[in-house]
């Protein structure tokens, strides 16, 4: 076992080890919330890795900065590489046309799995990593066999490339998360990040407002 200490906590954290005894891996990230525990976790076991920071997803632009310069500042504290890719949202907008009304967990949050972690693998693949991970999966708003779907595909693309599938919620992951957002102080974004995430999240704020706007006027 391995431990941890956050704000007078001792946390336990197993020992980690890459499949097929490999010792290098692409991690892509979405937020430097998701991300934290998982760049700790590695950090601890020794594992050689950078961060791969691909999500033209997010909108508005000044949202995708933020979130960026979040990760950017938690990967510099730690020493760790940070790879910087484009914020191509023209491509994904493209890539999700047609889906702007599908529900979150659905055909359109597949395909943007699909097209970041398409990005990952190339990346990872072109450099030398012979493993990759995401932090995609670690919030539960989002399906993890989903995002793990998506990850095997993207690497199935390129032979050798291993999509390592670990559940970082489990054995106490999910709550080392949020007491390193908290230490770290890490801005905490109010919705998932793309345009129709936001607009899903303010019509659902703006009804229950009205809900309870008619309750007190009964």
């Amino acid at each position: 076992m391995m431990s941890a200490t956050n704000n007078g906590v001792h946390l336990k954290r197993q020992r980690l080890l890459l499949p097929d005894g490999h010792r290098r891996l692409l991690m892509h990230s979405c937020c430097a919330p998701c991300s934290c525990e998982i760049m700790e976790a590695m950090l601890e076991s020794g594992i050689n890795y950078a961060v791969f920071y691909y999500n033209p997803n997010i909108h508005p632009r000044e949202e995708y900065e933020r979130r960026k310069s979040e990760n950017i500042r938690f990967a510099e504290k730690l020493g760790v590489s940070f790879v910087d890719a484009d914020y191509d949202c023209e491509n994904w907008f493209a890539r999700v046309k047609g889906m702007e009304h599908e529900p979150e967990r659905g055909i359109r949050c597949a395909a943007c799995f699909d097209m970041r972690l398409e990005r990952a693998a190339l990346y990872a693949y072109e450099n030398g990593y012979p493993v990759m991970t995401s932090s995609l999966g670690v919030s539960r708003w989002k399906n993890m066999q989903q995002v793990n779907s998506c990850g095997h595909r993207a690497a199935a693309r390129y032979q050798g490339l291993i999509y390592w599938d670990y559940d970082w919620r489990k054995d106490g992951g999910s709550t080392r998360m949020i007491e390193i957002s908290k230490r770290e102080n890490f801005y905490r974004q109010k919705y998932c990040g793309c345009i129709y995430s936001l607009r899903d999240r303010s019509h659902h704020r703006k009804t229950a407002e009205d809900n309870h706007a008619s309750n007190d006027l009964q």
